[in-house]
């Protein structure tokens, strides 16, 4: 046998036992006491479900979309080992400029305050 089917063979057989094992655990049956929020021993004073700022998510949302866009600039220091460096300062020049076209219209949108 290979490593590869080796490998496949461990993975499969680990994975069907560990489906096995879920299946042969007792299921759990949450009741009210399980279901209410813990707050130090305290009863709770009010609800756990409080509403979720849109905003706090629209700002989280363009974090991940800008570091996305970042994490494309990162390996641009062992690009000198492409065919042609301009093709390299063309990207990234895109990329930037894309970086800045869409900060700007957050900026305008007002995408980027967190006070109305």
């Amino acid at each position: 046998m290979n490593l590869l089917t080796t490998i496949l063979l461990i993975t499969t057989t680990l994975s069907v036992i560990l489906a096995f094992i879920s299946f042969w655990l007792p299921q759990m049956n949450p009741d009210l006491e399980k279901l209410s929020p813990y707050e130090c021993g305290f009863d709770p004073l009010g609800s756990a479900r409080l509403p979720f700022s849109l905003r706090f998510f629209l700002v989280a949302i363009l974090f991940l979309l800008f570091d996305l866009e970042i994490a494309l600039l990162l390996p641009l220091p062992w690009g000198n080992h492409l065919l042609s460096p301009l093709t390299t300062f063309l990207w990234a020049s895109s990329v930037l400029t894309l970086l800045t076209l869409g900060l700007i219209y957050e900026w305008i949108q007002g995408g980027l305050e967190w006070a109305e």
